[in-house]
């Protein structure tokens, strides 16, 4: 196998992720596809030989041109679902044809009126909310996407949560975090019983769960793992973690731990444990 047939099938084991990550940045099914084929191109342009966590660094290079696509449309003043180029073909046959009722997974992961909001951020202040609130990438990281500073990458987040947590009050948000809040507590239910059906009936077909050893990605493979966050759903209560209903463990006093998810459909897509001190104190929790 040529070193490029090899970096393919590396690339295709991310691709559900960045695909994701793209799908956010931009709203658009076709767009995010666009995207992560540009980012194919890059990469299979590049030295990787040096790169320790090849899922990190590929995440990064998707934000990069995610922020490009969203800095020309700006400067085009484009409708951010108006994309009608075809993608280009990647090296590899498992890519696959964005389907237009894919558009609305962006509305239904983070609601309809948060949708709204981000597409009110400039395309750094998106950039950054996305991947570090949603996908927990580090503000060091984002810093060196949007060339700016860690502070100022914070900032970036900072100004655009707090432009997001400004629509909390509306009547369709509530009723989302109401409807997210049932399916995280049936997630920890069926995580605390073992009971493999009852997380598939929680989980998207594509979740990506995370800590900080790991990745595991498709809905059976998390279930089966269920063991992993039985003893964790045990001693989670319920919280409002970065603004999404999530769960948090203490000890002594103060969050040791936290549970983040993302949500497509009413469905779990993004399972996020965080704890490391650094990155829990960087959350905005609240206990409900």
């Amino acid at each position: 196998m040529s070193d490029t047939d090899f970096l393919a099938r590396r690339f295709e084991a991310h691709r559900g992720h960045l695909r994701a990550v793209a799908h956010r940045m931009l709203g658009s099914a076709a767009e995010a596809e666009d995207a992560v084929q540009e980012a194919w191109f890059r990469v299979s342009r590049s030295d990787t030989t040096r790169v320790d966590n090849l899922g990190g660094w590929l995440t990064t290079v998707v934000g990069r041109v995610c922020l490009d696509m969203l800095r020309s449309r700006r400067s085009r003043a484009e409708e951010p679902l108006d994309a009608t180029a075809p993608p280009p073909t990647a090296p590899t046959a498992s890519a696959t044809v964005p389907d237009p009722e894919q558009d609305a997974l962006l509305a239904d992961s983070v609601g309809a009126a948060l949708l709204v909001v981000l597409d009110t951020l400039t395309p750094a202040e998106r950039l950054a909310f996305v991947l570090h609130d949603l996908f927990g990438v580090s503000y060091g990281e984002v810093a060196a996407v949007v060339d700016r500073t860690p502070t100022a990458a914070r900032q970036l987040a900072s100004r655009a949560r707090r432009r997001v947590q400004g629509v909390d009050a509306s009547e369709a948000v509530r009723a989302g975090q109401c409807r997210q809040r049932e399916v995280v507590d049936a997630f920890l239910a069926a995580a605390r019983e073992g009971d493999f059906e009852g997380l598939l009936d929680v989980l998207d077909p594509d979740v990506v769960a995370r800590t900080e050893v790991g990745v595991t990605t498709g809905a059976a493979a998390v279930a089966r793992g269920a063991a992993t966050f039985g003893p964790l759903a045990g001693v989670a209560r319920p919280a409002l973690v970065d603004g999404v209903p999530g769960g948090v463990v203490f000890a002594e006093g103060r969050v040791e731990r936290a549970l983040r998810f993302a949500f497509v459909r009413d469905r779990i897509a993004v399972i996020d444990i965080v704890t490391d001190p650094a990155r829990v104190a960087r959350l905005d929790i609240r206990t409900v």
